[in-house]
C-alpha cells in the first residue's frame, strides 16, 4: 500500500481541481437527489473499484484516493484497509466478486448505511502523435445498504493534458516532448496523482454532480446553494 498511499499534497491538488475548467470535468447532467435526501446516509463502505482499463494498478490506486473527498464531504468512511482484509479473510480477493455480494450481507458485516461502487474505465498514459496524456476516468454509484435503492450516480475524468497548448511548438519538438512525458509519467506513476483529481471531481460535495454533504459537515442539510 506504500506506493499508493494518499499523497501529502492532496489538499493543494484538490484545490487545483476546483480551479480547472468545466470542459475537463464530466458529470451526469442534473443528478436526481430525491432518494439521497430521503436516505441521508452517514457512513459509507467503499468497495474495491472495478477496473475495465488496461492498467492493473487502476483499482488499488483509485481505492486509495476516495476516502479524502468522502471524509471532507462529511461522511464516516469504513477504513479501506479494514474492509479489504475482511474480504480477503472471507476468500474474496477480486473486485468483481466483491461487487456481487448481497447488500444485506455488506450491511451486516460492516454496518454502513451505503456502499460506493466505482468502475475505473480509463487509467494511465497514452502517446498520441504530438502529445502524451495521462488520463483517469471513473463512474460511481452509491447504493443504500438498508433497502438497495440507488442514491446517486456520477462520472468524472481528469487529464494531465488539461491546459496544454501545443500551438506554439514545432512538430519535432512536440513529438520529443510527448515521448519524454510518456516515459516520465510511466516511471512516476502519474496516473495515481490524476486519480486523486478524478476521485475528488467524482465524489466531493463541493463539485457539481458530486455527493450531497454528510452529517459531519457544517453544510449538512443546506442544499440549494452554489454547490447543488
Amino acid at each position: 500500500m506504500t506506493r499508493h498511499a494518499i499523497f501529502p499534497g492532496a489538499s493543494l491538488l484538490l484545490g487545483l481541481a476546483l480551479l480547472s475548467g468545466c470542459a475537463s470535468t464530466s458529470h451526469y447532467a442534473g443528478p436526481d437527489y430525491s432518494a439521497f435526501k430521503e436516505s441521508r446516509p452517514a457512513s459509507i463502505l467503499v468497495l474495491p473499484p472495478l477496473n475495465t482499463s488496461p492498467d492493473v494498478d487502476a483499482s488499488l490506486s483509485m481505492l486509495s484516493q476516495v476516502t479524502y473527498p468522502l471524509a471532507e464531504s462529511g461522511y464516516y468512511v469504513v477504513p479501506v484497509t479494514l474492509a479489504n482484509e475482511t474480504f480477503r479473510q472471507n476468500g474474496l480477493t477480486t473486485p468483481d466478486d466483491i461487487h456481487q455480494l448481497p447488500i444485506d450481507k455488506l450491511r451486516k458485516i460492516f454496518g454502513a448505511d451505503a456502499a460506493l461502487y466505482i468502475n475505473v474505465t480509463q487509467y494511465g498514459t497514452s502517446y498520441k502523435i504530438i502529445s502524451s496524456e495521462t488520463r483517469v476516468t471513473a463512474d460511481g454509484e452509491l447504493i443504500d445498504l438498508r433497502n438497495g435503492r440507488s442514491l446517486w450516480k456520477g462520472h468524472a475524468t481528469a487529464s494531465s493534458a488539461e491546459g496544454d497548448n501545443n500551438n506554439n511548438n514545432g512538430l519535432v519538438g512536440m513529438l520529443v516532448k510527448a515521448l519524454i512525458n510518456q516515459i516520465a509519467d510511466s516511471i512516476n506513476d502519474k496516473g495515481h496523482t490524476i486519480a486523486g483529481v478524478t476521485s475528488f471531481r467524482l465524489l466531493a460535495a463541493s463539485t457539481a454532480g458530486g455527493l450531497l454533504y454528510g452529517p459531519r459537515s457544517p453544510k449538512y442539510l443546506k442544499e440549494g446553494g452554489p454547490d447543488h
